[in-house]
């Protein structure tokens, strides 16, 4: 099976590194945002596990999925509520949509 290509936007990383670490913060698992260290290796710091520059060959399945979850779910959550804010926004624009059953443009989840 030929491997996927990852199409990647070199000009998103800023940005996506600071939502990532806003976001561990609001989870208490990221602290210092004028940090040199990478928050992977931040973040598994927090949950005690013991995660180093290079090879982390000697991590547990588990240990690997505690951090990826920890900064996965609550990345994907933040992502999906910016993507159907903007279909929200979006959509009314749209020649033929109806906004019926939408919720209101400022009733997001937290508001």
């Amino acid at each position: 099976m030929p491997r996927r290509r990852r199409i990647l936007v070199p000009e998103a990383r800023p940005a996506l590194d600071r939502l990532k670490r806003d976001l561990m913060e609001e989870e208490g698992l990221a602290s210092n945002k004028g940090s040199d260290q990478p928050l992977e290796e931040e973040v598994a710091g927090q949950l005690g596990i013991p995660l180093g520059k290079g090879d982390d060959g000697e991590l547990t399945t588990r240990q690997a999925g505690k951090v990826g979850g920890a900064m996965g779910g609550p990345l994907v959550r933040k992502l999906i509520e910016i993507a159907q804010q903007q279909l929200v926004e979006t959509s009314q624009y749209m020649p033929g949509t109806k906004r019926e059953g939408l919720p209101p443009r400022d009733a997001g989840p937290g508001r």
